[in-house]
């Protein structure tokens, strides 16, 4: 019968049945592993020893396992777990699956173990046990604890495994023993590993006895010398340092590298002539060789320099985005002038789904550049970007280097994705640290923790991306050159569909016959059934329904209106406003992170403690533009200020489940507390965006073109906004404002005058 368990990988690590080992775990994912196990798998977790570990896919793992039991495990103070593992047995794993994004799971099955012939299985047992014996006597570093355990147990299978965990073999050896489900075959492999361990312990013993007859006890350090020398020479393994050593001198030789930093490198080498194999800096050594000498330290890739390919490229791949690819072009005109020239430091701002990733990567490509991605969101750990120091155990660099390895070129484009969520805490400050990667005037000498010598990151575009600029670090943001990707109007994503998504559609399902919707057909699914600011969900609902039509087998390929109902069901967008039929109610457009909407505000004035009440999730801001609002009113004399004694006044933004702030709502906030005390409704058509100081001026805000948006999808026809903000009309399309009626104001005495004075 097959069974479930969470999957745990370890590197270079072996654990067999009746084994115990100790283990301290630093990420993440293990911890997940272990806490999951303990909770759901009863203290099981099954233990996988991969064969390797360079970019291997799951179908590359090993099908047998051993389930271990968590013996205990304790969170230390440092945040790592530390853990004892103890072996039960091994398992047959059918098939590998996804428990979540980063963990998986394996169907396993216990295994069947094969019956031997009684007499030949005891010729081999005692066999086993006397070899054993035989290589504790002789070894001086063995202790014969094992012996009673191997004396006391007939099983053949719990033999072999005991003794192979007490050998000090390597894991690749422990690995073989592990796969092997045969215990006669593992005994009698065992019995001819020990016998050779038996004639190295001689032979080493051989060695120590030659060299103290030649040497006294005052030439300590020739002997040990002496001694390195004369098991090199008897393993035939300085010759192949040697060779390692020529190889890594001849790629050195090619490599027009800082005098500092070439020094260092032929120290490094000889260090490693030095070495024995044995000894663990050997492998450290060999691994930062390997990383140094293998980065592109003067290789670069040949730019596309053609002003006319690269916009060709970027508009054929993406629709809009004026800005961005209005920028790349003013960069490949000066370079074509001056190819020296410091590269900018781009942040992409905007919602998700406008194009900020994939405009990057086309912007690599029509720059015939490498391109590499880093995500940010979430990172504390500074070292993440910066690599770690040599002399910490699995040390590697940081993602900046490993990623300019990877690209095999020393300017790529290098994509820093969403550095609004990167987190600052005790672990570090990720954003101060990208200060050295991005400055130009820092990044010609950065140096990454792990390979400790200067690298050139001035020829590297670095692009960033953020939802918001309110979350951009501050030791960032004046670093940074700002373009704002916007969201796009209904006959933005229109065009979008015709010309880009539906056509890739096509292709990536090898249609012949194409799909035919109308213009106000696809509009309506738009409206419908789409709510985001870009175009990854359109992109998704057109998939769904282009998968429809073809596996339905229509004769016809024209989609009517009806036809998306019965595919799609249910529309997905908000319940659209009622008509405002009562005083106290407001439309005001507020800015989110997928977009411009259209919020409700409501308020509420009745007889009680003088007070304010404030709910609908707000945020703290957005909690002083109610008081600012208050008191704006009670010292104008638009009210009389005795309709406040005594009366509560209650301020309610829909919908209540979503977290709502910024400084944009105080003009709806105090138009609604009028339309309340005046008892004088406001028409359902008009909006407003701005905030209020407590002398009634109205300032500034950001996302203008989102909120406008926003407002004619909604069916809005009148919007208040500041007056500071008309020149960012310019960037409105002109299917906005020719249906929208816009009135700047810098006062909201003209609010008042237009909404109120005149109906008295």
């Amino acid at each position: 019968m097959d069974y479930t368990l969470l999957v745990m990988l370890l590197k270079d690590l072996v654990i067999l049945p009746f084994q115990e080992i100790k283990l301290e775990l630093k990420d993440e994912i293990s911890k997940k592993i272990i806490k999951l196990s303990s909770k759901k798998y009863n203290d099981r977790v099954l233990i996988v020893s991969p064969t390797s570990y360079k970019e291997a896919s799951v179908d590359d793992l090993p099908k047998i396992g051993v389930v271990s039991y968590i013996k205990s495990k304790i969170e230390l103070s440092n945040g790592n777990l530390r853990l004892t593992l103890r072996g039960e047995k091994r398992v047959k794993i059918l098939d590998y699956k996804s428990f979540s994004e980063d963990i998986i799971d394996a169907s396993i099955i216990d295994i069947i173990l094969p019956k031997f012939e009684p007499t030949g299985e005891e010729v081999i047992k005692r066999k086993l046990r006397n070899t054993l014996n035989d290589l504790i006597n002789i070894s001086p570093n063995l202790s014969n604890s094992i012996l009673k355990t191997v004396s006391e147990n007939e099983d053949l299978s719990f033999l072999t495994d005991a003794i192979t965990s007490f050998l000090p073999l390597p894991s690749s050896k422990k690995h073989e023993y592990m796969l092997e489900l045969n215990s006669e075959k593992r005994a009698l492999s065992l019995i001819k590993d020990i016998k050779i361990e038996i004639n190295y312990n001689k032979l080493e013993e051989k060695i120590d006895n030659n060299v103290e007859i030649r040497l006294s006890k005052e030439q300590e350090e020739y002997y040990l010398k002496e001694k390195i020398k004369e098991i090199e020479n008897t393993l035939n393994i300085k010759e192949d340092e040697e060779e390692l050593a020529s190889k890594y001198y001849d790629i050195l030789e090619k490599l027009t590298l800082p005098l500092k930093t070439n020094d260092k490198l032929i120290n490094e080498i000889n260090k490693l002539k030095r070495t024995p194999k044995t000894s663990p800096e050997y492998g450290v050594i060999i691994n930062y060789l390997e990383w140094v000498l293998t980065l592109p330290w003067n290789k670069s890739s040949n730019e596309n320099l053609n002003v006319k390919s690269v916009l060709n490229h970027l508009n054929k791949s993406h629709y809009g985005l004026d800005e961005i690819k209005q920028r790349i072009e003013d960069y490949v005109n000066i370079k074509n002038i001056n190819n020296k020239i410091t590269n900018p430091i781009i942040c992409l701002i905007g919602p998700p789904g406008v194009g900020k990733t994939t405009i990057t990567k086309s912007i690599a490509e029509a720059l015939n550049r490498e391109y590499f991605k880093i995500s940010v969101a979430g990172l504390n750990d500074a070292t993440e970007l910066i690599g770690s120091r040599r002399t910490y155990l699995g040390a590697l660099p940081g993602k900046i280097i490993q990623g300019i390895k990877k690209c095999e070129t020393n300017n790529p484009v290098i994509l820093i994705d969403e550095i609004d969520k990167m987190v600052k805490d005790y672990k570090g400050d990720p954003a101060s640290v990208l200060l050295d990667v991005l400055d130009p005037n820092q990044n010609k000498n950065f140096i990454d923790n792990y390979i400790e010598e200067p690298f050139d990151l001035s020829q590297t575009l670095f692009i960033l991306t953020a939802n918001s600029i309110d979350n951009i670090p501050y030791t960032l943001y004046d670093r940074l050159e700002i373009i704002n990707l916007s969201s796009y109007t209904v006959f933005e994503k229109l065009d979008i569909a015709k010309k880009y998504i539906l056509p890739k559609i096509y292709d990536e399902f090898k249609m012949s016959k194409k799909l035919i919707m109308k213009d106000d057909t696809l509009i309506y699914l738009i409206n419908n059934y789409t709510k985001e600011a870009g175009v990854r969900n359109l992109t998704r609902v057109l998939k769904t329904l282009v998968t429809k039509v073809v596996s339905s087998k229509k004769e016809s390929m024209t989609l009517t209106i009806p036809e998306i109902k019965n595919y799609l069901k249910e529309s997905v967008n908000e319940i659209k406003f009622d008509k405002i039929e009562i005083p106290g109610i407001v439309n005001a457009l507020a800015y989110t992170n997928l977009g411009g909407t259209v919020l409700r505000v409501e308020a509420s004035i009745y007889n009680g403690e003088e007070k304010v009440i404030t709910t609908g999730s707000l945020g703290d801001i957005l909690k002083e533009s109610v008081y600012v609002a208050t008191s704006f009113i009670k010292e104008s004399d638009y009210v009389s200020s005795t309709l406040f004694y005594n009366r509560t006044i209650h301020i309610h933004l829909l919908d209540a489940a979503s977290k709502k702030d910024g400084p944009s709502c105080g003009v709806a906030i105090t138009t609604a507390i009028l339309s309340k005390l005046l008892d004088q409704k406001i028409d359902s058509t008009i909006s407003f965006s701005g905030e209020i100081s407590l002398k009634g001026n109205i300032l500034p805000i950001g996302g203008l073109k989102e909120k406008l948006i926003a407002a004619y999808n909604n069916g809005i026809k009148k919007v208040y906004i500041p007056e500071g903000n008309s020149k960012d009309l310019l960037d409105i399309p002109k299917q906005i404002t020719e249906n929208l009626e816009i009135k700047l104001v810098n006062n909201y005495n003209v609010i008042y005058k237009d909404l109120f004075q005149e109906k008295k």
